[in-house]
């Protein structure tokens, strides 16, 4: 019998950190910036609006399908989500989290289970749908390129 330190439990931990910082690493958030070249996981970006917006998609744990959006300049400026769970808000909003739970706490109160919007000088959330058919989007409104609107986050 071997004194390894290299336990059965000891080498999954290690597989289980290394597979949270590649997904982590796959996927930015609000204000962070979006990688020019495909990532494992997320479709290669492509250019809409006639290069106002990149737009790159995958798939999330829970089988949701995210859309991400970025300025030419590689800015993420937005997200939509639809599918049959709620996306990792916290991932997505990043450093704009708090801002958004700050405006859903004082919107608490509207009595609609199904759907909500929290609109902040900052970012703007909009999500809703019934069990199994979430979906929504965020973006940061100061942030979007000239011609571009909130209709155009998909």
């Amino acid at each position: 019998m071997s004194n390894s330190c290299f336990t059965p439990s000891a080498i999954a931990s290690v597989i289980a950190v290394v597979a949270c910082c590649a997904c982590f690493g796959a996927h930015a958030e609000l204000g962070g910036t979006m990688p020019s070249q495909a990532v494992a996981g997320a479709s290669a970006p492509r250019t809409l609006l006639n290069g106002a917006l990149r737009e790159r998609t995958w798939t999330d744990a829970g089988n949701t399908t995210i859309n991400e959006y970025a300025a030419s300049t590689g800015l993420i400026v937005a997200y939509a989500w639809q599918g049959p769970t709620m996306p990792d808000l916290h991932a997505l909003l990043g450093k704009y989290g708090d801002s958004y739970k700050t405006g859903a706490a004082a919107a608490a109160g509207s009595g609609n289970l199904h759907s909500s919007r929290v609109s902040r000088s900052d970012v703007i959330v909009e999500s809703g749908g019934p069990m199994r058919g979430y979906v929504g989007r965020a973006w940061l409104p100061a942030a979007l390129p000239a011609g571009v609107t909130s209709d155009d986050i998909q």
